[in-house]
């Protein structure tokens, strides 16, 4: 698996250095980290309330509209100055990530809706009383209440956190999420958009059939954005049991960002492919 991880940032450097664009990195096409168009729709009958199981994400983009800048509201003044000052490693605004300001790059948090927008699987583990999202990349763990509570209109936690406060509830066969309380170090999506303390977050998740999941996202974050940016429809597709399944054992893979490899990866590679002198 580490030697996965380094061939596979190796790889992305080199196509930095080259400043050659991927438009498939882009087109929400990939699988478990596996390029190739999703698997045929099956049928038949389903839960619909149901959401349990391991997905990915194989329609729509890495971005929360199709393409970045498109279809999504201004920008406030605020948030012109801390987009502006992003430097992110993806995108038509993209520099080597040996220069840019990437926080994930140095094993942070991707945070939300970021990190459910990540070409990698999650599992949704469905309780009584709350909804866990288990993310194979970091070994994110989201908790989503469906006990009954909401998050009230002027909800200020004592301290932010990287995935918010989430709470649920369905409305006819849709799970409706609402989260708020955002650690604002993170950024919306990998194209270096930012939020605010203040962003507030909607995911609409509806089955669509035994293996299928469409989910809808809506922002609100006034300091930020003029107004709430709807996303484009994004497709959860669930991942065959045989691809989930290493070694004997289902489930999902460990693939951690760890410092020790990371950081010796970034001086070694990352800094001297972007020309940066090593500390």
């Amino acid at each position: 698996m580490r030697m996965n991880v380094v061939r596979g940032m190796v790889a992305l450097v080199v196509l930095f250095t080259q400043m050659v664009v991927v438009p498939a990195a882009q087109d929400g096409r990939q699988g478990g980290g596996r390029r190739g168009a999703p698997p045929p729709a099956a049928t038949g009958p389903f839960d619909a309330h149901d959401l349990s199981g391991i997905w990915n994400r194989t329609g729509g983009s890495r971005g929360i509209s199709r393409q970045p800048g498109q279809d999504m509201p201004p920008m406030t003044p605020l948030g012109q100055k801390r987009f502006d000052a992003s430097k992110p490693g993806y995108g038509p605004r993209a520099v080597p990530p040996s220069v840019g300001n990437d926080s994930v790059g140095e094993c942070n948090p991707q945070g939300m809706p970021r990190i459910l927008l990540f070409p990698r699987p999650f599992e949704i583990v469905q309780m009584p009383d709350r909804m866990l999202q288990i993310f194979q990349w970091h070994g994110a763990l989201r908790q989503i209440w469906a006990d009954g509570r909401t998050i009230p209109a002027d909800f200020t936690p004592s301290f932010q956190r990287w995935y918010g406060f989430s709470a649920a509830r369905w409305e006819g066969n849709t799970f409706v999420v609402e989260s708020a309380g955002f650690d604002d170090r993170a950024w919306v999506d990998h194209f270096g958009y930012p939020k605010s303390e203040r962003m507030r977050l909607e995911e609409r998740y509806t089955r669509t059939g035994p293996d299928t999941i469409e989910v809808v996202m809506t922002i609100t974050d006034p300091e930020i954005y003029t107004r709430p940016w709807v996303s484009e429809k994004k497709t959860l597709t669930r991942v065959p049991r045989q691809e989930a399944t290493t070694d004997g054992f289902y489930g999902l893979a460990e693939e951690l960002c760890v410092p020790l490899d990371e950081l010796e990866f970034n001086r070694r590679v990352r800094d001297a492919a972007g020309g940066v002198a090593p500390k």
